[in-house]
Parts: structure tokens; C-alpha cells; sequence
């Protein structure tokens, strides 16, 4: 399958939704970073939004106050979650496990 061709239109419509899909992303792990969302409400948030779902769920673990790189993949391990899922991957009981966990 060839790649198609954008004009330069398309090409800066194309980059200006990417770099606010990535804003959008980085303002939900700052909203838990500072308290303003709890991790129930970033999920929550995160499954009706297409542009949220794409965050990592170890990106959004280690964004909760005194949890790093270590406790995260501890994390990630005790509920059965692969390292590389995303929200939207969650399966309906992960995400449970993941409420309550941080409930």
C-alpha cells in the first residue's frame, strides 16, 4: 500500500491534531501528578475520550504521587496488564482491579 501524498494543508492540519492530542494526554497525567483528578476519574474520563485512551497505563501510573518506575511495573504486574497497554486496551475487570486498587 502506497503512502499518500498530503498537500501542505493537510500536512499542518495533520500536525497541529497531533500536537494537540499530545497536550490533551500530558494535561491528564499533570490533572493526576497535582491531585486535581483521582486515577477512578482519569479512567473514567479516558474510556469515552479516543484521544485519552491512548495513554499508557504505566505512563498513568507513575503520574500518581510517590509511585515510580519500580512500584508502577509492580503494579502492572499484580493486576496482569502487559507493560505496552494503553487504556483503551483495558480489559472491563483490569480497570476494576485498577479502581480499586487506588480507591
Amino acid at each position: 500500500m502506497a503512502i499518500p501524498q498530503l498537500s501542505q494543508e493537510q500536512l499542518e492540519a495533520a500536525r497541529a491534531a497531533a500536537t494537540e492530542a499530545r497536550r490533551a494526554r500530558a494535561e491528564l497525567k499533570t490533572q493526576i501528578k497535582s491531585g486535581q483528578l483521582s486515577l477512578h476519574e482519569a479512567l473514567n474520563k479516558a474510556t469515552k475520550d479516543d484521544t485519552l485512551s491512548r495513554v499508557k497505563v504505566v505512563d498513568l501510573l507513575r503520574s500518581l504521587p510517590r509511585v515510580g518506575v519500580t512500584r508502577s511495573a509492580e503494579i502492572m504486574e499484580s493486576l496482569d496488564i502487559a507493560a505496552n497497554r494503553r487504556i483503551r486496551g483495558l480489559g472491563r475487570h483490569q480497570v476494576e482491579r485498577l479502581k480499586d486498587m487506588f480507591s
